[in-house]
């Protein structure tokens, strides 16, 4: 089982930065793959960002590329999304999850694992 607990989320304004960061539980968090996804009001959950567990492969949406980075501690069993050059559009709660196996994938349906999520809230 592993529990996740996300934090960093916020209010800032267009341009700005938020890092958002994951805290696993677990002793095998290496061999999770992570990501992170998104849900704007009305909207149904997109993937944002991933990073695969062992070879650290990361992947992203394309509206993010560029903007959004992806990275894991796995001393720290934390995964963090460094966002910057925010926009209005990227408003949503942020979740972050966890796969078995260290592959990672961008369908949010291969996550066995969910944190509660954190509100990002940019204003232009």
């Amino acid at each position: 089982q592993v529990q996740l607990v996300e934090s960093g989320g916020g209010l800032v304004q267009a341009g700005g930065s938020l890092r958002l960061s994951c805290a696993a539980s677990g002793r095998t968090f290496s061999f999770y793959a992570m990501a992170w996804f998104r849900q704007a009001p009305g909207k149904e959950r997109e993937f944002v960002a991933a990073v695969s567990g062992n070879s650290g492969i990361t992947y992203y949406i394309d509206s993010v590329k560029g903007r959004f980075t992806i990275s894991r501690d796995n001393a720290k069993r934390t995964v963090y999304l460094q966002m910057n050059s925010l926009k209005p559009g990227d408003t949503a709660v942020y979740y972050c999850a966890a796969r078995g196996g260290s592959t990672a994938s961008r369908s949010l349906y291969e996550y066995d694992y969910w944190g509660q999520g954190t509100q990002v809230t940019v204003s232009s």
